[in-house]
């Protein structure tokens, strides 16, 4: 895995556990729906802070801990800044087989790519998807849907058996892009 990728999570993280500190919110609107319709008086003041950044920060973070306490069940503890959780990933999985190291390689990036969208930054993920191939066509034809969620593929032939556009995850994206740095790295080495 390219330390790039590792470094730009946990920047990303960084910036989101910032945002998180920085920008609490102070309406219902951060919330919920609001719509015109009369509604009941809030017992309970809003809180103060965005909760599905808390919850995105939180997933991560058990995510990571998690997977590299079961690739090394003796790794050290859970470092106590955020943004260290991905070197101390690394750094506990860094013996561990090629296999392991490869998801481990794949969750970063998967989670780099959900960093971006919950900060609301389209094109990162926009750019990350644009040069990888369709896993169904093989071709450079990845669109990032923001309204889906997912990359779509823009070859015409490229369908699937209903005869709609492929739809690839973040999960399947980040497994491409891994694949694809190890097959450059293995080229490079010979």
């Amino acid at each position: 895995m390219s330390t790039t990728d590792e470094d730009t999570a946990a920047q990303l993280l960084t910036q989101l556990h910032q945002y998180l500190h920085t920008r609490p919110v102070t309406g219902p609107a951060g919330h919920s729906y609001i719509s015109s319709e009369p509604r009941a008086t809030a017992v309970h003041p809003p809180a103060p802070i965005d909760l599905t950044v808390i919850d995105h920060i939180d997933a991560t973070v058990r995510e990571l801990a998690d997977y590299t306490r079961q690739a090394n069940p003796s790794a050290e503890p859970l470092p106590e800044r955020v943004e260290a959780v991905y070197a101390w990933c690394v750094e506990n999985t860094q013996n561990a087989p090629e296999d392991v190291q490869q998801r481990r390689d794949t969750l970063i990036y998967r989670q780099k790519l959900e960093h971006a969208l919950a900060a609301g930054d389209h094109n990162l993920v926009r750019k990350a998807v644009r040069p990888i191939r369709c896993p169904a066509c093989n071709t450079f034809g990845l669109f990032w849907k923001p309204e889906v969620g997912k990359a779509v593929c823009t070859n015409g032939r490229c369908l699937t058996k209903d005869g709609l556009s492929h739809r690839w995850s973040l999960a399947r994206i980040a497994t491409a892009h891994v694949e694809a740095q190890q097959k450059i790295s293995r080229v490079r080495a010979t």
